[in-house]
């Protein structure tokens, strides 16, 4: 194959300009690969294609994983904000999930000028149409244009644009989203060298005309004052909060909505997909839970000044016409106007099971796949997925170690070995269950498990690693007083007790024991305690930013559960690494049960740990190739 004369060789190619794509790209670049990032258009790379905001329940803590790592995410957010709240917090801190509202343009323009920032990175607006094959590995890529482009390693982050069709009642046309084609020929190509694909579907929700909404009979929800933000760099956050609002619908929207039923493509079978359990569309919702008699919907700004507004938990694929009538019954909503309909799209997808846990393919070298190729939902596992495909295309480039995160490690770790080692139905959504160490995998200390191991690879900056170090400093300082003070029985202190409901001192205390009541927080009894400090401990105390007092108090009141979380995961990383070779022959370990042999057979785990969370593949079958790789 000649190579085309306008292109220099690459070290990484990546295909798509969505969240997985972006972050791959400025990974893999930054990390000094030259890099040559191919879209459809450039004008909308990141796009938010469903809801503008970024974070919430589990989907938080990958953001802020992603920010430790050195990655982007967390940083254009915090920059295109509109509003902020922590979720859970009636809850432990490992449930706490930051959520922002975003502006979706500026979302997409801040991250065109980070990539546009960073020099070995190159941009192509065309189509991938084949993949160069030589000696049975990936040398390249074709485009739409004839450019045959030679490269190291290309990593596939195509979204939901392969073969995808959007569905609005009984229209159906091609679409890798509304107002942009699909992409179809890769997929016949990848199936021709032996990669499996199948079918995903997912949806969105209408977009209204907010001057049409009246917003008096909705209920109001405000953001957190001030507002938090998900990078641990110093983002200002120099904007007026919008608020979002609560609507609900009734027994008359619910009869509208079911006369659609007939025309709904999800049930007339038009759709072969599965499309997210945990997402449900709004005909899906009244079809599985018919006795409940109204369902939340959440309106949300599109941007800091539009009167655009996207509808969460309105996703639908009903015709246009019964959408509308629909949210007309709904109060507040009686004249609302569509900036656009909801809409299904089904797309292809590649079972990740034949990924390894770089998230490379095990039957083609030198092919990442990252993002909604992989059968999962949501822009925060996309940019999650595109940025460890993004470090190890590199280290694969340099012929450097694999980069790999372990399930006690990060939320990232859980993402990608729960979709190396299971069967993916339907599109993968990241929660908090999925984590077996969630006390350990909290939003705040993600920057203590993840930036040191970035920062060695020369991911993460030097800025970034001072930060991180001045704040540990910070908390090691301020522990270390807590745990030395002694607490007086003063009348101030037990008055503050009484007020919060908690016990009065009858005798000295440690203030270690004392922060262990539920009812008692460091910030909040601080100030009744300063006369009992020395000066310097005081200055500590005033130089502390709340981020590291609340990371002294999480430390101290869950140090029980913390140090537990840290046993169980040092017993399981024992036997968790242990490697199995790829080409291992289970069919000829009699011992193993069968299922266990047939599971094993088809997913190919790299570790006993990958192979311990394959369905069907029982403790007692874990032993018995733990004796026999420890014998071998």
């Amino acid at each position: 194959m000649e190579h085309s004369k306008l292109f220099q060789d690459y070290d990484c190619i990546v295909i798509g300009g969505g969240h997985a794509g972006c972050e791959a790209a400025a990974a893999a670049a930054n990390l000094g690969s030259r890099v040559l990032l191919i879209t459809m258009n450039l004008a909308q790379l990141a796009q938010m294609s469903c809801n503008p905001s970024i974070g919430g329940i589990a989907k938080g803590q990958i953001v802020r994983e992603i920010d430790a790592l050195g990655g982007f995410t967390g940083i254009v957010s915090d920059k295109s904000m509109i509003q902020f709240r922590m979720l859970n917090m009636s809850k432990g801190p490992a449930m706490w999930s930051p959520r922002a509202q975003n502006d979706r343009m500026l979302f997409s323009m801040y991250w065109r000028e980070v990539l546009e920032s960073i020099q070995n990175l190159d941009f192509l607006q065309d189509q991938v149409v084949d993949l160069i094959i030589e000696e049975g590995k990936l040398k390249g890529i074709i485009t739409e244009m004839g450019y045959s482009i030679y490269s190291q390693t290309v990593i596939l982050t195509a979204g939901t644009f392969l073969n995808g069709r959007i569905h609005i009642g009984t229209k159906k046309f091609e679409g890798g989203r509304m107002g942009d084609r699909a992409s179809n020929p890769l997929t016949q190509h990848l199936a021709s060298l032996g990669i499996k694909s199948g079918r995903l579907k997912t949806g969105t929700s209408p977009r209204i005309d907010g001057r049409s909404i009246d917003f008096s009979k909705l209920a109001i929800q405000p953001g957190d004052d001030p507002p938090g933000g998900f990078s641990f760099l110093e983002i200002p956050k120099e904007f007026v909060q919008r608020p979002c609002y609560l609507a609900y619908t009734n027994s008359a929207t619910h009869k509208i909505l079911e006369k659609g039923f007939e025309f709904s493509p999800m049930f007339s079978g038009t759709i072969s997909g599965r499309g997210p359990r945990y997402c449900p569309s709004i005909e899906d919702k009244l079809y599985r839970f018919s006795s409940k008699e109204s369902h939340q919907l959440f309106l949300e700004p599109d941007g800091r000044t539009t009167i655009e507004y996207y509808i969460s938990g309105f996703s639908s694929s009903l015709p246009d016409e019964i959408q509308i009538s629909a949210l007309r019954q709904i109060e507040g909503l009686e004249n609302v106007k569509f900036f656009r309909p909801g809409y299904a799209i089904e797309y292809d997808f590649f079972h990740p099971e034949q990924l390894d846990t770089c998230l490379q393919s095990k039957i083609v070298e030198n092919l990442f796949f990252a993002g909604q190729v992989n059968g999962t939902t949501g822009y925060e596992e996309a940019a999650a997925q595109g940025l460890i495909a993004g470090i190890n295309a590199h280290m694969k480039s340099y012929k450097l170690p694999a980069f790999q995160l372990k399930r006690s490690e990060a939320y990232i770790g859980v993402l990608i070995d729960d979709l190396v080692t299971k069967n993916i139905e339907e599109p993968y959504r990241m929660f908090t269950s999925r984590a077996e160490f969630r006390t350990l995998l909290r939003q705040d200390n993600a920057d203590y498990r993840l930036t040191p191991r970035a920062f060695s690879i020369g991911l993460a900056s030097k800025e970034r690693m001072n930060l991180f170090e001045n704040k540990y400093k910070r908390i090691a300082e301020l522990t270390g007083i807590v745990k030395n003070l002694i607490i007086l029985p003063e009348a101030k202190v037990n008055q503050h007790l009484t007020d919060i409901g908690s016990v009065a001192l009858e005798k000295q205390i440690s203030f270690e024991s004392l922060l262990l009541r539920p009812q008692v927080g460091l910030r909040s009894i601080i100030p009744f305690l300063e006369f009992q400090l020395a000066e310097p401990d005081r200055a500590i105390f005033r130089a502390s930013s709340s981020e590291v007092i609340d990371e002294v108090e999480i430390l101290i009141k869950y140090n029980s559960y913390i140090a537990k979380e840290l046993e169980v995961a040092g017993r399981i990383n024992r036997f968790e690494d242990l490697k199995i070779p790829i080409n291992f022959e289970y069919k000829a370990l009699q011992s193993l049960s069968l299922e266990a042999r047939e599971k094993l057979q088809k997913y190919r785990p790299l570790t006993i740990g990958q192979a311990s969370r394959i369905d069907g593949v029982s403790p007692s079958d874990i032993s018995v190739l733990i004796v026999y790789m420890d014998n071998h």
